[in-house]
């Protein structure tokens, strides 16, 4: 009989730790380089959004999946805990109590910021409405990604209110393409589950579209996010380029069926890998475009 794992240790592998840097980076990225600096409210959102912030997405979701996910193979790891039952209420408080002592302090840092106290109202949301009973918009085809892709691309827009930082056509382009590949991200991770989901009467894009019409519309929100980065000033455009990684791995499941969507867990592992060999290259980018001043 397998060791029962610690609270600590339970709770760790729920906030998904490989997943961290998908939601801390886009928060210190924007607004270090909107303001320049390193202050309380780069240091304490970076905090909350490296940790709490998926402790509160993720565990949230294992407790409510709880069940779903005892069927799913793949879940039990890097890619998804299965909570023990009595580990629930101390999942659910521990995201809790963290979300708010955060949440107060960045509050209290951004008074005469209002607009992104509304950000940050949103952004949560979102991370509750996507698992919690009565809401479950995982269950809603389409929103589900919509509500997925809010949980990657708000900690970014949070911290532009949090800076106040003017919201140019660039950005407003950059944005608007990072939103397409979550929602393409999303899309695609979830016809891995088709089989799962479907045992376990959950309703998802990929449950309700299928497995090929859900591949092929991944890598179209994948290929607009590619051609919005070219709208934005050089060297910002050479982020258009991130796109092809992700096409490229998921082209083979094009035409996948409902009875083979399982394999798509392969490309899947391939994209969790390839997310941090592209984000250092835009990182590199984001250093280029800064000695360029197109943050100043």
């Amino acid at each position: 009989m397998p060791e029962r794992p610690s609270v600590l240790r339970a709770l760790f592998i729920a906030s998904r730790p490989l997943s961290w840097i998908n939601t801390a980076f886009p928060f210190a990225a924007a607004y270090y380089l909107s303001t320049g600096r390193i202050d309380a409210a780069l240091v304490i959102g970076t905090v909350f959004f490296l940790v709490p912030y998926n402790l509160a997405m993720y565990g949230v979701n294992d407790v409510f999946d709880y069940e779903s996910d005892l069927a799913n193979p793949r879940k039990g790891g890097a890619e998804g805990a299965k909570l023990p039952p009595d580990i629930h209420r101390a999942t659910l408080l521990a995201s809790g109590i963290l979300v708010a002592v955060f949440t107060v302090a960045l509050v209290l840092l951004s008074a005469d910021r209002p607009m992104s106290w509304l950000v940050l109202a949103v952004s949560l949301f979102a991370v509750l409405a996507y698992s919690v009973k009565g809401l479950r918009f995982k269950e809603i085809p389409v929103l589900d990604s919509i509500t997925s892709s809010t949980h990657f691309v708000s900690p970014a827009l949070y911290a532009f209110a949090l800076a106040g930082t003017t919201m140019t056509a660039a950005l407003i382009a950059t944005m608007v393409a990072f939103f397409c590949w979550g929602m393409a991200s999303h899309a695609f991770g979830a016809v891995q589950d088709i089989g799962p989901d479907r045992e376990a009467g959950i309703g998802s894009i990929a449950t309700v579209f299928g497995a090929k019409a859900t591949v092929r519309s991944a890598v179209g929100l994948w290929a607009v996010a590619g051609l919005l980065m070219l709208l934005v000033p050089w060297p910002a455009s050479l982020a258009a380029l991130a796109a092809i990684p992700y096409i490229v791995i998921v082209a083979p499941y094009l035409n996948v069926d409902d009875i083979r969507s399982a394999t798509a867990n392969r490309a899947w592992r391939r994209f969790l890998a390839i997310n941090y060999a592209v984000g250092f290259a835009i990182t590199m980018l984001l250093i280029l475009c800064t000695m360029e001043g197109m943050f100043s």
